[in-house]
């Protein structure tokens, strides 16, 4: 199981958090009435999809013998017409033939994260 604490910091909706011997913040921006000491529970949930990409286009084509150099993932959230959407535009940057190419593309929606925010899930939330 994974686990993770938050817990509210000195700034008006800052939240501290550890992840295991890390420790990084989140918080508003000051349009949102924060003090943007960390970035905000939707863009650690954008950098977490992102990073798990990556991470997994990157195992993936080692363990094919792929010359994958580098992947970058720039991620975007919105809604159109009540439909909250998230777009994931991937830059592979090596020597891959089209094939492999659309290969990543098609393994990249197959990482944890990707599979964790398309599935339903259910959320126990109870009082200490």
């Amino acid at each position: 199981m994974i686990s993770v604490q938050v817990a509210s910091n000195y700034s008006k909706y800052g939240q501290d958090i550890s992840i295991r011997h890390l420790y990084l913040a989140a918080d508003e921006p000051p349009s949102l009435g924060g003090d943007d000491v960390g970035p905000t529970p939707t863009e650690l949930i954008l950098a977490g999809l992102g990073s798990c990409k990556a991470i997994t286009l990157q195992m993936y084509a080692e363990r094919k013998g792929w010359k994958l150099e580098s992947v970058a993932v720039e991620l975007s959230y919105g809604s159109e017409e009540q439909q909250p959407t998230i777009q994931a535009k991937l830059t592979l940057e090596g020597d891959l033939d089209e094939q492999q190419r659309q290969r990543l593309r098609d393994i990249s929606d197959r990482c944890p994260v990707h599979k964790l925010l398309t599935t339903p899930v259910t959320i126990q939330t109870k009082l200490a």
